[in-house]
């Protein structure tokens, strides 16, 4: 087997089922999921019915997509961030893959390697395919702390600069993960002139890009490159997501769009790969890309959750409203594992323990005494838990 398997660290679900296992809600209680971002808002009405026709069934799929999806992707791009007319160019600069997870899994394997002592930089807490994917590439995790001195963004100028010379992709992630707050664009632009002087490429993680208080999205990558006139998308790559935005996580569909000196070599890699996405997969994602009605019902929903929400705890629990996601990144009064347990036992609320986000850099594990909230159920079960975790805060004093 591949020896670095066994650096992999057991992942964040199923530790937190290792640590509820033996614990057993009230049986009067209907347990209430808040522990994944899983959206469960009702996706586009036609993606069943496109499944359902079965297209494309007696051939195989290339893993390009089909020039249909990839204008799709641009043009969803194009419309979100105010591009011109040919800004992306779906011929060269696409490439859809089978979510997010997937992509960017596949995306380190193919631009890593180049340096004999390479790293990945990444926020921390951070999605934890980052950190698989640049184990199992053969490079070494660098953890960035996204604490709360910092609004839990990362802090780019405590990296030392032996540290940048050996970077080979920076990831970042925009709304954040947990905590939903915003990089700047002027943050963008700093993270692009390291790319330049240490030679790395951005991993820009968008797939919240289109979940944000209402009149209030997140500034991204293709924002400065639209501003700075970076037509040429020199070390960047986006990766953005249906299943956030269209509320189908099932349909495992995004892409990615990047430098075409990404691209090349990247399709290349993801031929042999064997990744390619169903035909009838493309089809529901071409209607999903092109529907900007639903990501707009979302942020309304959501709008609502927050709002329930953080009224019922504004006394009893310091909770804030991110600027973005569907999260709420709380602190806990007691060690955040001893928390996630006892709330599941005593309210059949299912949370998140930080610290499972994160892993401890310069001494600190920056998710400590801090659970993730996903506020996915409907309203009513999001109220319903708001007032359960009150009733749980009470016993604690």
């Amino acid at each position: 087997m591949n020896p670095r398997i066994a650096k992999l660290r057991t992942y964040p679900f199923s530790r937190l089922a290792a640590r509820l296992e033996g614990a057993h809600p009230p049986p009067h209680l209907s347990p209430i999921n808040m522990h994944i971002g899983e959206p469960r808002h009702a996706p586009p009405a036609n993606i069943a019915k496109l499944l359902g026709q079965g297209n494309g069934l007696g051939s195989y799929p290339v893993s390009i997509g089909t020039p249909a999806l990839r204008h799709s992707c641009a043009q969803a791009l194009t419309r979100r961030y105010s591009l011109e007319a040919g800004f992306i160019n779906p011929d060269s600069m696409i490439v859809p893959v089978n979510g997010t997870r997937e992509g960017l899994f596949s995306f380190v394997q193919a631009t890593t390697g180049g340096k004999s002592d390479g790293v990945v930089v990444m926020p921390n807490p951070f999605y934890q395919i980052y950190e698989g994917a640049a184990i199992l590439a053969g490079v070494e995790p660098y953890y960035l702390n996204t604490v709360e001195e910092n609004n839990f963004l990362p802090n780019l100028t405590a990296v030392p600069d032996d540290v940048w010379a050996r970077c080979e992709v920076l990831f970042l992630c925009n709304p954040g993960n947990p905590s939903g707050t915003f990089l700047s664009l002027n943050d963008w632009r700093a993270a692009l002139v390291l790319a330049e002087r240490f030679d790395f490429v951005i991993a820009a993680d968008e797939c919240y890009a289109d979940i944000y208080r209402e009149g209030m999205p997140p500034p991204g990558l293709l924002d400065v490159c639209r501003e700075d006139n970076r037509a040429d998308f020199s070390r960047c790559a986006v990766f953005h997501s249906l299943s956030k935005r269209s509320n189908v996580p099932g349909l495992r569909s995004g892409f990615i769009a990047a430098d075409p000196q990404i691209v090349k070599p990247l399709r290349q890699y993801r031929d042999y790969h064997g990744c390619a996405m169903a035909q009838t997969v493309q089809d529901a994602s071409i209607s999903a890309w092109d529907d900007d009605t639903v990501p707009a019902e979302n942020r309304r929903i959501y709008d609502q959750k927050y709002a329930a929400f953080s009224a019922i705890l504004a006394d009893h629990w310091g909770i804030t409203t991110p600027p973005g996601a569907f999260y709420v990144w709380a602190k806990t009064p007691i060690d955040d594992r001893e928390f996630v347990r006892g709330l599941y036992a005593s309210q059949g609320v299912k949370l998140l323990p930080g610290q499972y986000l994160a892993r401890e850099a310069n001494g600190v594990n920056p998710g400590k005494n801090r659970v993730r909230v996903s506020l996915v159920p409907g309203l009513d079960e999001c109220t319903d838990a708001a007032h359960r975790i009150v009733s749980y805060l009470n016993t604690l004093g």
